[in-house]
């Protein structure tokens, strides 16, 4: 239930500041998410390449040249 006598013009005056901080963390919240979503999807399409031989007379080589 709500009071009879609620003056929304004067409520909104008097919460400014806490919506706009809520707002601020909202909008600084989903700019790290970008961020993160940036990172991660860079990150992605590295690999690191390791070499090893695929038959047998490649790895007798291998021996062989050590």
């Amino acid at each position: 239930m709500s009071a009879p006598d609620t003056n929304v013009e004067r409520e909104e005056k008097l919460h400014k500041p806490a919506l706009l901080g809520i707002r601020g963390v909202v909008v600084a919240v989903l700019l790290m998410f970008a961020v993160f979503l940036l990172w991660v999807f860079n990150k992605g399409g590295e690999q690191d390449v390791v070499e090893t031989p695929q038959t047998a007379a490649e790895v007798q080589a291998t021996i062989a040249d050590n």
